[in-house]
């Protein structure tokens, strides 16, 4: 799609040049002027056309896309997305599961977990609790009510090396994205926050931040993670507050952080001040290297959920909060939704004191671990990532495809899965790549079928691809 032909006047115009230049996409925008699915000009070719910097216009671009009038996607291009600006989040925090596009086809773009029983334990816990309902359940839930729940959270995470937890340290959400919510609401202050990222990073990370009307800013990474240098070049340059990183098993690059970087992290954060969010909720096996936690226990918040491990409809996460602050991330739960609901509550705390739930753990790794075997088996010619326990690959593109084009030949080939430019901020750099899930819920024979289609492809780019 050739570039629209825009081009506002902005000579006349007070302030900044990029608000200015904001309004003009709202009125052009509202006015029909341009119209929803219009491709705009590159930020260069707008900024040689209007004799202003590049970032004049990409910072017009980017509040645009925050307000919900832009859309842009890497590699193609910057759309308008809406005749109007919204508030709030502008896209869906996961890929849709539309029942017409996901009709027929291999869906391995969500790591969905196997059916090991989950409905059975969860019954039987409902079961145990209706004996023990009273008239406490009437009344609002209560952080101390949970004690017993955060006690079994410490025995939980006894197969990570967090330094000295006890129940104090423990903070319990309605899933890690919650989780990350309160750890933002504790943490971030001043009318626009920063908040740096990993360049190739879980969306949700983003997400949350602009909920909490925080900038974005991406970190380069390399194979074990955020990079030092970078981190450091972005903390002078932006000031921020809150790190986001995921150091045993990066999402979509299955990376593992080693312990010299992550002292040379902690080393950094320490200088400048900043809070850590160490996101853990792909829990793999047991890891005996010290965590960011147990490295800087005053900065790191370490979070955790059951939604990768038991069930993601039980909404049950938990945050092992830096030594001191429990009770200040306990008191932001209470402001935001009190406490647990009662019966979400009750559930998990059958299912961790009964046993069910490390017998139910460990059955969805030995399935996971099934489906990881035979993928890397079929497509281990290829430049492929991954790591025991984890329940996706990252696979770099041989020459001849690009990501987008893999990712649409694979959905008419029948199979669905995500691209790397999902997990870059707007305008950040992608590597050549996608993530495959393991996808549990996805009948073996199935899955094996949907690996072989992609090693197909892989092995037969398009004629036209190859030029």
């Amino acid at each position: 799609m050739a570039d629209t032909i825009w081009l506002p006047k902005l000579s006349d115009a007070d302030g900044p040049k990029y608000l200015a230049l904001t309004r003009a996409l709202r009125e052009s925008i509202r006015s029909g002027e341009l119209e929803t699915g219009a491709q705009l000009p590159t930020v260069r070719e707008l900024a040689w056309q209007l004799k202003v910097t590049p970032g004049t216009v990409a910072r017009a671009y980017s509040l645009a896309t925050q307000e919900g009038m832009l859309a842009a996607t890497v590699g193609r291009g910057t759309f308008v997305a809406a005749n109007a600006p919204r508030l709030g989040p502008t896209q869906p925090l996961f890929v849709d599961r539309e029942p017409a596009r996901v009709k027929g086809k291999v869906d391995l773009r969500a790591p969905i977990l196997p059916d090991v029983g989950q409905g059975a334990a969860i019954s039987a816990a409902l079961m145990a609790l209706g004996a023990d309902t009273d008239t406490d359940w009437i009344d609002y839930p209560s952080q101390q009510a949970e004690l017993p729940l955060r006690a079994a959270i410490c025995e939980w995470v006894s197969d990570r090396v967090l330094g000295p937890v006890s129940a104090e340290d423990i903070v319990l959400a309605h899933g890690g994205q919650n989780a990350i919510n309160l750890v933002f609401m504790c943490c971030l202050r001043g009318d626009r926050p920063v908040v740096l990222t990993e360049e190739l990073a879980y969306p949700g990370f983003r997400h949350a931040a602009r909920l909490s009307r925080a900038e974005v800013v991406a970190v380069e990474i390399d194979a074990e993670g955020i990079v030092p240098e970078a981190l450091e070049q972005a903390c002078r340059r932006h000031g921020a507050q809150v790190l986001c990183l995921t150091t045993e098993a990066q999402n979509p690059t299955t990376g593992r952080m080693g312990l010299a970087r992550r002292q040379a992290i902690v080393a950094i954060a320490t200088r400048y001040d900043l809070q850590i969010i160490d996101d853990d909720c792909y829990s793999v096996a047991t890891s005996t290297l010290p965590s960011m936690r147990a490295l800087a226990p005053e900065r790191v918040w370490h979070v955790g959920s059951l939604s990768k491990t038991i069930s993601a409809g039980l909404r049950f996460g938990y945050l092992v909060a830096p030594t001191g602050m429990g009770p200040t991330g306990r008191l932001t739960a209470q402001h935001a939704f009190f406490a647990l609901s009662r019966p979400i509550e009750a559930i998990v705390l059958h299912l961790l004191q009964s046993g069910d739930g490390a017998r139910l753990r460990t059955l969805v790794q030995e399935e996971l671990e099934t489906r990881l075997q035979f993928a890397v088996n079929a497509l281990g010619a290829f430049d492929l990532s991954w790591q025991p326990g984890l329940q996706f690959i990252f696979l770099r593109l041989p020459s001849g495809w690009r990501a987008s084009s893999f990712c649409s030949h694979a959905e008419a080939a029948g199979v669905m899965i995500r691209s790397a430019d999902e997990y870059a901020l707007i305008h950040g750099r992608a590597p050549n790549a996608v993530r495959v899930a393991l996808a549990g819920n996805v009948p073996m024979a199935r899955f094996e079928d949907g690996i072989m289609r992609l090693a197909r492809l892989l092995a037969q780019p398009p004629a036209e691809l190859m030029v």
